[in-house]
C-alpha cells in the first residue's frame, strides 16, 4: 500500500460560538476488494472504513464509510468552539490500522 498520509486544516484561531471550516485529507487507495490483479487475481479490500474528530475529548463527527467512496478521502465540515484546545482526527483502516492527526486551536479575541 502507498504511504498513508492524513492531512488537516484547522484555522489557529476562532471566535468563540463563530462557525468556521475544517478541511480533512487522507491519501489511501480506498481499495473496494473488486478489481484484479495482473495474474487476474482479486486484490483484497482496503479501505478507510470510519472516521472521527474529537474536540477535547468530545466527539464533533462520526462518519461511517462504504466501499464506494474513492480514492484519497476529503471531508469538509464546520465547527464551533467556546474554549481553546485540540481537534484530533482519526481515520479508522479495514486492517485495524488507525491513521490520527491532531490540531490546536485558540480563542481570537
Amino acid at each position: 500500500m502507498q504511504n498513508v498520509i492524513p492531512r488537516v486544516k484547522v484555522p489557529a484561531k476562532a471566535k468563540a460560538g463563530e462557525a468556521f471550516t475544517i478541511k480533512t485529507l487522507i491519501s489511501h487507495p480506498m481499495i473496494t476488494g473488486l478489481t484484479k490483479d495482473k495474474e487476474g487475481k482479486p486484490i483484497p479490500r482496503e479501505i478507510i472504513n470510519r472516521f472521527t474528530c474529537d474536540f477535547n475529548g468530545k466527539n464533533v463527527i462520526d462518519v461511517t464509510l462504504d466501499p464506494a467512496v474513492s480514492a484519497n478521502p476529503y471531508f469538509e465540515f464546520d465547527a464551533k468552539i467556546d474554549a481553546a484546545g485540540e481537534f484530533v482526527f482519526t481515520w479508522y483502516d479495514d486492517d485495524g490500522s488507525k491513521y490520527t492527526a491532531s490540531k490546536k486551536i485558540a480563542l481570537d479575541g
